[in-house]
């Protein structure tokens, strides 16, 4: 069974949660990407604690005429983070994330500390590639069968 460590994205844009929300918003924009894993320094390792989204800043802040300066990013945050540990197998995780409704799970390593991010978009991607090789399989022994009547 494929490990949910083998396909998560290791490359996680990070903030922590008393960074403003124009801060997290800047690094949206920067990195191109749609989330940031909000963490807490323990030991040295990022532990994550929350996850805060693009549309957490437009709806919440933005769409409330709120100033981004004046909002932390703990304060908008999800209310609970739902993770997966790396060895956890990739169908686990998808059946966590429809159970809770989510997008996207933090990948955490064995000690608790963030190893990765898995979204939606990745899961898909994976699947996607499964199909294409199973359906290979098919047209492969389809292909046999017919040239052994020739």
């Amino acid at each position: 069974m494929m490990k949910i460590g083998e396909i998560c994205n290791r490359d996680v844009v990070v903030v922590g949660r008393d960074a403003s929300v124009r801060e997290a918003a800047g690094l949206l924009r920067e990195h191109h990407v749609g989330d940031l894993v909000v963490v807490d320094r323990i030991g040295g390792r990022g532990v994550p604690v929350g996850i805060i989204t693009d549309r957490d800043v437009a709806i919440e802040v933005v769409a409330m005429g709120v100033d981004p300066d004046m909002v932390k990013v703990g304060e908008v945050m999800g209310p609970e983070l739902v993770t997966a540990g790396e060895g956890e197998t990739v169908y686990d995780t998808i059946q966590r994330m429809r159970q809770r409704g989510v997008r996207r799970i933090p990948v955490l390593d064995a000690q608790g500390g963030l190893a990765g991010i898995v979204s939606l978009a990745d899961l898909l991607e994976f699947l996607a590639e499964e199909v294409t090789q199973l359906a290979k399989v098919f047209y492969r022994e389809q292909s046999r069968e017919t040239r052994s009547l020739i």
